[in-house]
């Protein structure tokens, strides 16, 4: 699947909700789903900067396709990395530089978070672009 056949089929899966409650419930389930980060890439390195919660982030390119492993130690901050990594795993670098995250705005995901959360998800996305941007570069 393309990034956008991804992203709309998570705007679907929440638009089926139909409160907040239900809609962190379903986070909470996808971050359980999370493909966990090997122990020995939870360094400082793979911290992703201006998260209040801590959370690592891991990509391997596989087949010319980022691979993104994650973890954080929060639930709804982990639910949050699953739906990222869900939208732009196996997928190419440049396709990840490429996409939009509108899909974000559609399922009103940043409106229903604190500051803090709504910054490290800005954080999060700006870390799997950079990954991108990095192993495309070695492509190149």
């Amino acid at each position: 699947m393309t990034i956008p056949e991804i992203q709309e089929e998570i705007v679907d899966e929440f638009s089926m909700f139909d409160d907040w409650m239900q809609r962190y419930e379903y986070m909470i389930e996808l971050g359980k789903s999370l493909p966990l980060i090997d122990e020995q890439y939870k360094t400082d390195e793979n911290i992703i900067k201006g998260c209040q919660s801590k959370v690592w982030v891991h990509a391997e390119l596989e087949d010319d396709k980022l691979v993104f492993t994650a973890d954080s130690d929060a639930i709804i901050t982990k639910g949050i990395i699953a739906i990222l990594i869900r939208a732009f795993s196996n997928q190419k670098p440049q396709d990840i530089i490429d996409a939009d995250t509108i899909f974000i705005d559609e399922i009103g995901l940043k409106e229903h978070l604190s500051p803090t959360r709504a910054n490290g998800l800005v954080s999060m996305i700006k870390q799997l672009k950079l990954y991108a941007v990095a192993y495309q570069t070695q492509l190149n």
